[in-house]
C-alpha cells in the first residue's frame, strides 16, 4: 500500500467494530468464507452490550452462541438461506428465515429500517489501497460505496477480479486475522448421479453457457462435459469441478453475449485448490448477485443452461428444492433466478435433476402431490426438463396429462403402477 493510503487508514483491533454499532443496526455479512470470523466473534462476545442489532446473512458456516438465542433483543440473526449451522437454530426458533430469490437480497436489505453496516473478510490491500471481497461478491458487493464497511484482512483470502473491490478510504475500520478458509470438497457422484449426468450432458450443445449448483448430481453433469467445446460459465457459485473444465480447455466463453471470454460468478466455495485458482485470475469476475442472478441478464445469453437439484417433483412439475418432507432445509437461493433466465434465453434449457428415490429406494421422489408443508422453488410454469436416472421428462409447454405421463415414465419402476393409480384418482389421467 502507498504511504498516503497507509496514513489514511491503519489496522485496528477487531473490537473497534463495536464503535460503529448503534441501537437497531442491521449488519450485512457475506455468505460462506466472506464472513469475517474474528469480527463476528467480537459481536458474539459482546452481545450483552448491544441493543437491537441484527445480522443478515446467507449460508453461515461457523456456529456461534447468538445463533441459538443467547442474546434475544440484543444480537439476533436473520437468514436468507439455511446451512448445517443455521438449520437447527431455525427449527428451534432462535433465528428467522426470509424466503427470497438470491437476486433480490440486495433490494431487501436496502429496504430495512435502521442503519446499515457491512462486515466482510477481504484480501490484503494492494499497492493502491484496494481490498477485494475475495471469494465473494454476493449481495455485499452491491453496497460498496453506499454503506460503511468494517473489514477483516486475511492473507489467505485470494485477490479476485470483478466488482468486489473497495478502497481503504471506503472503510470505517479494518483489522487483521490469519486463519484458513473453510473448504467444501466436491461430493463424489454415485452410479445414479452419473446416469443422470450423462443424459443432461448429451443435451448441452457446444458453445452453451452453463450454470450448475453444488451437489453430487450437478458434479456428475460437469464431469460429462469434458468432451465439449467452447462452453461459457455464468453461474451463481463457482466450484472445483468447474476448474477441471477450464483447465481442460473446455471453457473459453467465446460465444458469451455478456462478459465474453470471462467466467462470471457471484461467490466461490470449494477447496484450497479453487481459492488458489482464483488468486489474481483476471478471467474470473466476481460480480454482485443482483446482476449475476438477474433473469433478464441471464436470458441475454444464447443457449443458457441451468442445472439444479431438487428433492421432490409432483405431477404438475412443481419442484420442492428447499424442504425435505415438508420441513425447511435450505432456501430458494438462485434456482428460480436461473430457471427463469434460461427459459427466455434463445435455445436455453433448464434442467432439474434428482434421483428417482430416497431413503434407500423406499420412497419415490416423483410424487402425485408435494408433501404438506413443502415449498415450491421452481414453479410449474417455469420448469423445463426433469431428469432422473430413468430418463428426461420434458415439461415446458406441455399439458397436465402429458406432464403426468412423462414424470411417471422417469420415476422408479417400483412406483410407477401406484403413481398411475393416484394420477387417475386425481383426474390427471383419464379414467381407464
Amino acid at each position: 500500500m502507498s504511504a498516503a493510503a497507509a496514513g489514511a487508514r491503519r489496522p485496528s483491533p477487531a473490537t473497534a467494530v463495536l464503535d460503529h454499532l448503534t441501537a437497531g443496526t442491521n449488519v450485512i455479512v457475506p455468505l460462506a468464507n466472506g464472513e469475517p470470523a474474528t469480527v463476528l466473534d467480537v459481536l458474539d462476545d459482546h452481545a450483552d452490550e448491544l441493543e437491537g442489532v441484527r445480522v443478515h446473512q446467507m449460508h453461515a458456516l461457523r456456529d456461534r452462541r447468538y445463533l441459538h438465542g443467547s442474546a434475544p433483543g440484543r444480537l439476533e440473526h436473520v437468514s436468507y438461506f439455511l446451512s448445517e449451522v443455521t438449520r437447527p437454530a431455525f427449527h428451534a426458533g432462535t433465528l428467522d428465515l426470509v424466503p427470497c430469490h438470491f437476486s433480490e437480497v440486495p433490494l431487501l436489505l436496502r429496504r430495512l429500517d435502521g442503519p446499515l453496516l457491512a462486515l466482510a473478510c477481504v484480501s490484503p490491500p494492494d499497492a493502491h489501497g484496494y481490498f477485494t471481497l475475495g471469494t465473494n461478491a454476493d449481495y455485499t458487493a452491491a453496497f460498496i460505496g453506499h454503506v460503511p464497511f468494517f473489514v477483516e484482512v486475511n492473507p489467505l483470502m485470494p485477490r479476485t477480479s470483478g466488482r468486489n473491490h473497495l478502497h481503504v478510504s471506503q472503510v470505517v475500520g479494518w483489522c487483521e486475522a490469519d486463519y484458513p478458509l473453510l473448504e467444501a470438497e466436491p461430493p463424489e457422484p454415485g452410479d445414479v448421479d452419473r446416469r443422470i449426468g450423462e443424459q443432461v450432458a448429451e443435451r448441452i450443445p457446444d458453445g452453451a453457457t452453463i450454470q450448475a449448483g453444488i451437489g453430487s448430481t450437478p458434479t456428475a453433469v460437469l464431469q460429462f462435459l469434458r468432451g465439449h467445446r467452447d462452453l461459457g460459465i455464468h453461474t451463481e457459485v463457482l466450484s472445483d469441478p468447474m476448474i477441471d473444465l477450464v483447465e481442460a480447455g473446455v471453457v473459453t466463453g467465446i460465444h458469451k453475449v455478456r462478459r465474453p471470454s470471462k467466467i462470471v460468478t457471484t461467490f466461490a466455495l470449494g477447496t484450497r485448490r479453487l481459492y488458489d485458482f482464483l488468486d489474481e485470475h483476471h478471467a474470473v469476475e466476481l460480480l454482485p448477485v443482483d446482476w449475476v442472478n438477474d433473469p433478464r441478464v441471464i436470458a441475454q445469453e444464447r443457449a443458457m443452461v441451468s442445472i439444479n437439484a431438487t428433492t421432490e417433483v409432483d405431477f404438475l412439475g412443481q419442484c420442492a428444492s428447499e424442504t425435505v418432507g415438508g420441513r425447511y432445509w435450505s432456501g430458494s437461493g438462485g434456482q428460480a433466478d436461473f430457471a427463469r433466465g434460461a427459459m427466455y434465453s434463445p435455445g436455453g434449457q433448464g434442467f432439474v435433476v434428482l434421483p428417482s428415490t430416497a431413503r434407500g429406494g423406499t420412497v419415490s421422489r416423483i410424487v402425485p402431490l408435494l408433501a404438506p408443508g413443502s415449498a415450491v422453488t421452481t414453479m410449474k410454469n417455469t420448469v423445463d426438463k426433469v431428469v432422473t436416472e430413468w430418463g428426461v421428462a420434458e415439461l415446458r409447454g406441455k399439458g397436465i396429462r402429458e406432464r403426468t405421463r412423462s414424470l411417471i415414465a422417469v420415476a422408479h419402476p417400483d412406483f410407477r403402477d401406484e403413481l398411475e393409480r393416484r394420477a387417475h384418482e386425481l383426474g390427471f389421467l383419464a379414467d381407464r
